[in-house]
């Protein structure tokens, strides 16, 4: 079984079926909700980026956030801060337990802005340093990127979301995902390819990086293909989709 799409990487999941030699092989994801319910603007257990997404343009935020196994030096999380105050875009960046130390390691740390830096992207930036919603966050028509280390839940939600990805990998999968991502489907750009991971992204490099997926025609491009295979993706699991299709045949499969 596969959390992936026939939609978004068919031609690759036939090509594991070769491989396979007549191993059965199924995709059924994604995994995630694909329509989230909408929680009242009023309600007490509504997230405080909800409501400040309510309150921006279409496609204006950048959502950042780099998972739970990831860890940022103090170096580079001063050039991210940076960088995304340069970039003059709007953004939301969640900064959990794995940004504030090794977290093989057992260290923890709070994460140090640069001095004055909450003050003055107040209006135009959000510091969230516990749990966000990330479905609820991609799915917010205010969100037009995700900068993100690309580990596969992350991509697939994006994807369903039809959210264009920065992608910043560290390790494991994420730089095969990263090449799915920027290169095949062309739903987002490379803020550093692993091959570079011992340098710093300095805040010119995040910078640019911001403004070219936010505010340029090359990102509404990824814009628009994601929004595009996002849909795809959803009409891939009603009556007769492919998913839906895959996801029948396994059921044959497992009940004969």
């Amino acid at each position: 079984l596969y959390n992936s799409s026939r939609v978004i990487e068919g031609l690759y999941l036939d090509l594991v079926a070769q491989e396979k030699d007549g191993l059965n092989l199924w995709s059924i994801g994604p995994f995630n909700p694909l329509l989230l319910t909408e929680q009242k603007k009023d309600s007490d257990k509504r997230h405080q980026t909800l409501d400040w997404l309510d309150k921006q343009e279409p496609d204006s935020v950048i959502y950042v956030s780099f998972g739970t196994s990831t860890s940022l030096s103090n170096e580079e999380i001063e050039q991210l801060a940076i960088g995304l105050e340069k970039s003059l875009q709007k953004f939301i960046w969640v900064i959990r337990d794995a940004d504030k130390g090794d977290v093989f390691a057992g260290e923890e740390r709070r994460a140090q802005m640069p001095e004055g830096y909450e003050e003055r992207i107040k209006g135009r930036g959000i510091l969230v340093r516990d749990w966000a919603p990330q479905l609820e966050i991609l799915a917010h028509p205010s969100t037009g990127g995700f900068m993100s280390y690309c580990g596969w839940n992350s991509c697939m939600e994006s994807i369903s979301m039809g959210v264009p990805i920065a992608a910043w990998t560290m390790h494991s999968d994420q730089p095969r995902n990263s090449q799915l991502v920027t290169k095949f489907l062309k739903i987002g750009l490379t803020v550093r390819h692993w091959t570079r991971q011992d340098e710093l992204v300095t805040s010119e490099i995040v910078e640019n990086a911001v403004r070219n997926l936010m505010d340029s025609p090359e990102g509404d491009e990824m814009r628009k293909r994601a929004s595009e295979l996002s849909e795809a993706v959803k009409q891939s699991v009603i009556d007769g989709g492919v998913n839906r299709v895959e996801m029948d045949s396994f059921i044959a499969h497992i009940t004969r």
